[in-house]
């Protein structure tokens, strides 16, 4: 089938997978910035669950302003993230490179903070491949947009001016936000990783991303 872009997930996509205990600690570092220490866990649970009232609700539980606590937070988190790539904890998949003779608009949609996305694609010297990129950042409308919520999917496509699209990611949800967006899924399960539980079947499945040229040809 033909597609006029094809989108990627950024975290175990792209690069390798952030660390949970280097985030949680990211909200450590959050929470004392703010006179709070001690309050992580109970912030970190909020992330983690995926949406701003569970941070909000935390806050106010704590007294601690939402709105510095996740200015804090983006800070701290960016720096966590980019600090690991530089210290060599973190890195890139070797098989992005395959991504170079798709001859098409390729865009990333992530539930990354944009900061880190571009940074880090900086950094790897792999930004000139995406052409755009839509991430969630720590505030009311960038959290509701995480996935399954299909709206960055579609904001990118748009954006890439692209009727129909190809969604690549590593996790259940990818393909539940691709389906959601009425575009097709191509679940990446790198020999490494766990395989998810799917409520919905993806079109294609790829053990890396050198496979996915020969499946766009």
């Amino acid at each position: 089938m033909h597609y006029d872009a094809v989108l990627f997930d950024f975290d175990g996509v792209v690069v390798e997978t952030p660390s949970s205990q280097r985030l949680y600690e990211a909200f450590g570092r959050a929470a004392d910035r703010i006179g709070r220490s001690g309050s992580a866990t109970e912030l970190f649970q909020g992330l983690v669950q995926g949406d701003f009232e569970s941070i909000a609700t935390r806050c106010r539980r704590l007294e601690i302003d939402t709105d510095t606590f996740c200015t804090a937070a983006a800070t701290e988190l960016v720096r966590a993230q980019v600090a690991d790539v530089e210290q060599g904890l973190r890195s890139a998949y070797d098989d992005v490179t395959a991504v170079r003779s798709l001859e098409r608009p390729l865009g990333i949609v992530s539930d990354n903070h944009p900061t880190v996305v571009s940074r880090l694609l900086d950094r790897f010297g792999f930004r000139s491949l995406f052409e755009t990129i839509y991430g969630c950042p720590l505030t009311p409308d960038g959290l509701a947009r995480r996935k399954p919520d299909p709206r960055n999917i579609e904001d990118a496509m748009a954006t890439l001016e692209a009727d129909s699209a190809l969604y690549v990611g590593d996790r259940a949800v990818d393909v539940q936000a691709a389906h959601n967006a009425g575009i097709d899924a191509a679940l990446l399960s790198r020999a490494d990783a766990d395989s998810p539980t799917l409520e919905s079947e993806p079109e294609y499945r790829l053990s890396s991303l050198t496979r996915l040229p020969a499946l766009l040809e």
